[in-house]
């Protein structure tokens, strides 16, 4: 059983892992966590009816999500004073759990009361059985009385094993649900795999490019077609919902194509494995991402430079002093999400971590959006000059940050409104990126 067990939930996870982005966009985080931890644990007994423990696995669900979205979101509940209003609805959950977890600790005693009444009948009935028979020897009569009582342990646990085998059939049922996810595309397609040294030019061409999140979803990019040259630094601004963010998921098909292709240096990224296209482009995202473990293994997780690459990349992002400060350097202990490190310290980790990588397409998905002046200009300083050569598509929030880049794209409602240098943009009084400038009181 542990064994099964373990394979269920080894299936489980690893189907998880290779679900699209879709998945997690619509199923709670309190869900997944519920079936990667309770459904596993096979030694919580709630038998007699499955449709009371799959109600109260349901109900339990909302609680994990609730717990995870306020410890994540502490520091706003905080800061407008709505702890008790968040206590108060975390209680109110618990409650409707325990109002199904009580009623299934209600069948079980009432399953347990029934087996002993009809142990103690079938018991009667035997002794009534034997005074009643003529002939019937004491020994007998002890004999049979002595065996009838047996029943009273033996019926129970034969009743209590079916009980349970049909309610923890459950929980396999919910792990099955998540080992059938549908799954992103082929991690390695063998028959098609990408040169050792692409992309090296890093040409990024969009060809009547359409993409939309779900089936039955509207469009979110709307017949694109731009070629973005190699070695250029292109900005791409507009207003929220305008296909900013969903064009850098599409370079990396965390969402597939509805129509037409992305082709880079030549090569059409849906033909080619995830693996050897998103270890090919780098991304720098708005949330810096680190793991519990050493600032080395938040560097390099794979373990694929040697040490002076690493200092190396800290100088050029500009935390070389910080680390030499630190007791442990470069075996300093982050923690969770790296909660130790501010959030430029981590947005800093993370572009040592790209400068690494060396890769010609670098994307910039409003990565300076939440961190302060300070930080935003050294991030981009790195940018301009130790990314020479390199692709850069960078998704602004601010927009003094790209006005030195060679082109900037002007998107509107899945389209591209405008597409040209920034000085030819901010001459023209009538363009659009000339009335955001206006807007951030840049001219």
């Amino acid at each position: 059983m542990v064994v099964a067990g373990k394979n269920l939930h080894s299936q489980m996870t690893y189907r998880l892992f290779r679900a699209p982005m879709a998945f997690f966009d619509t199923t709670p985080i309190g869900r997944i966590l519920n079936r990667c931890s309770r459904d596993i644990e096979i030694r919580f007994y709630v038998p007699t009816s499955r449709q009371l423990r799959r109600i109260e696995h349901i109900t339990r669900s909302p609680i994990y999500t609730h717990f995870s979205e306020s410890v994540s979101g502490a520091s706003v509940i905080r800061a407008y004073g709505a702890t008790n209003r968040f206590l108060l609805e975390s209680k109110r959950r618990v409650d409707y759990n325990v109002t199904y977890f009580y009623a299934a600790s209600m069948a079980l005693r009432w399953l347990s009361v029934n087996l002993d009444t009809l142990a103690n009948i079938v018991i009667f009935s035997t002794g009534v059985f034997q005074i009643l028979s003529p002939g019937s020897s004491a020994g007998e009569a002890g004999l049979v009385l002595s065996y009838a009582l047996q029943i009273s342990g033996s019926l129970p646990w034969m009743v209590r094993q079916v009980a349970d085998f049909e309610t923890n059939i459950v929980s396999v049922e919910r792990i099955k649900e998540y080992s059938e996810v549908v799954q992103e595309s082929d991690w390695i397609v063998s028959s098609r795999r990408a040169a050792p040294t692409w992309p090296d030019k890093g040409v990024v061409q969009f060809n009547n490019f359409s993409m939309r999140y779900r089936e039955g979803l509207d469009l979110v990019i709307r017949g694109m077609t731009v070629r973005i040259e190699g070695g250029e630094k292109v900005g791409i601004v507009g207003r929220t919902g305008a296909g900013k963010s969903s064009l850098s998921l599409s370079l990396f098909r965390l969402v597939e194509a509805a129509e037409g292709s992305i082709m880079v240096d030549g090569v059409n990224i849906a033909d080619i494995g995830l693996h050897d296209l998103r270890s090919r482009i780098t991304v720098l995202p708005q949330d810096p991402v680190l793991f519990s473990g050493t600032l080395r293994m938040n560097l390099d997780p794979f373990d694929e430079f040697n040490e002076d690459d690493l200092w190396t990349s800290l100088e050029r992002a500009h935390l070389r002093d910080f680390v030499n400060q630190l007791p442990l350097k470069l075996d300093y202990q982050c923690g969770e999400e790296g909660h130790n490190l501010s959030v430029g310290q981590r947005q800093l980790v993370c572009l040592a971590r790209t400068l690494l990588r060396k890769s010609k397409v670098l994307v910039l998905d409003e990565a300076t959006a939440a961190v302060d002046i300070q930080t935003d200009a050294l991030i981009q300083n790195t940018v301009r000059f130790a990314f020479q050569g390199c692709t850069v598509i960078a998704i602004a929030h601010r927009l003094n940050t790209i006005l030195d880049y060679d082109k900037v794209m002007v998107m509107d409602a899945g389209r591209i409104k405008e597409f040209d240098s920034p000085t030819v943009l901010l001459e023209d009084p009538n363009s659009a990126f000339h009335a955001m400038a206006v807007d951030a009181n840049l001219i």
